[in-house]
């Protein structure tokens, strides 16, 4: 099982998720007549602290704009650990479709907590708090966060972004050419899942279900046995036989359809007109009788010069994956004889 490649990029996604959220601080700066002066948005970057601290304390020329340093923030992952209280079975699948319509077969997602460090470094303290403002209101503790984890089968999940404490340093003592550095570290959890492989569906269509009832207990020397038979059958068109053309619009409740050729037809037949299926009761040489909505479809007013196709037994055994196909269904009554003959079946 190891060894088979796949990437669905879901630990990438939740890092830039994550980096997603602080990406529109803006921070004020006002005179004393409380008109803003500048207006500047924070720049956010992912990596460590440690180094964008280097970077300001290594900056020789101190009558440069210290905006150009600070304020920015710096994020980074820095844990990533297996979530226990999220576990489901192992085994579990779910079926899904990809972007071709075609099923596949996936194992549950494995939970996993994602810990993230958020870093606010600023010259002011006021820089600060107004940053701290514009984040904590959103955290009780927790955030949600929609992403596509898995493209190929279009999952998506509600990612949980827990804030789950807040420090704060302020690197203040030193003498005069040191530069200070007001230092806010939040510390996030991301509640995550990591998908396995994507793998087709291997079940395929089944093409007939039978179960078999006994009257005794007896199975050897039964007298009597029930067979329940079900097959499913297409309500799609897939091999596009063209059947015929209504030749007046047809209403909710009508059974009385007028065609421009019946000769294609049979007593019995499945068509489908738009996405209502009707099966024709009986027929003459310009117009059949239908009952309507057919195998649970919706019955639906039809316009004059609407074709429809017959659903054959061809269309049965082209059935695909992702069809919500019917059930023909019949009960057989056997005498378990020595000829094992059928004294009665009832269509459903």
């Amino acid at each position: 099982m190891l060894g088979t490649y796949f990437y669905h990029e879901i630990l990438r996604k939740t890092v830039i998720s994550f980096g997603t959220l602080f990406n529109q601080i803006y921070i004020k700066h006002n005179d004393s007549a409380d008109n803003t002066i500048s207006e500047i948005k924070v720049p956010l970057a992912y990596g460590p602290m440690q180094k964008f601290l280097a970077r300001i304390e290594q900056q020789a020329e101190l009558n440069k704009a210290t905006q150009i340093s600070l304020p920015r923030m710096s994020f980074e992952m820095n844990s990533i650990q297996y979530d226990a209280t999220r576990k489901t079975s192992v085994t579990q699948t779910f079926k899904a479709v990809d972007n071709n319509s075609r099923i596949k077969k996936v194992y549950m997602p494995v939970p996993y907590n994602i810990g993230f460090e958020l870093n606010i470094l600023t010259k002011l303290n006021d820089d600060a708090l107004q940053i701290i403002e514009q984040i904590l209101p959103y955290f009780q503790p927790s955030f949600n966060i929609t992403v596509e984890l898995v493209d190929s089968i279009g999952e998506k999940r509600d990612i949980p972004i827990v804030l789950d404490s807040i420090n704060f340093q302020d690197d203040y003592e030193g003498d005069f050419s040191t530069r200070r550095a007001l230092i806010y570290t939040l510390q996030f959890t991301a509640k995550t899942y990591l998908f396995g492989p994507i793998a087709d569906s291997t079940e395929g269509i089944i093409r007939k279900v039978q179960v078999d009832y006994y009257s005794s207990t007896d199975t050897v020397r039964a007298k009597r046995e029930v067979r329940y038979t079900a097959t499913p059958t297409a309500t799609k068109d897939y091999d596009n036989d063209t059947g015929a053309i209504i030749t007046e619009d047809v209403s909710v409740s009508e059974t009385n359809i007028s065609v421009n050729d019946t000769s294609p037809l049979s007593v019995g037949d499945r068509i489908i007109l738009n996405s209502e299926i009707m099966k024709i009761s009986s027929l003459t040489s310009n117009s059949i009788t239908v009952k309507r909505a057919y195998s649970g479809t919706i019955a639906q007013t039809h316009n004059s010069g609407t074709k429809f196709n017959v659903l054959s037994t061809a269309d049965d055994a082209l059935i695909a994956p992702g069809d919500d196909f019917g059930f023909s269904e019949s009960l057989d009554f056997f005498d378990n004889g020595a000829d094992f003959s059928p004294t009665r079946q009832i269509d459903l």
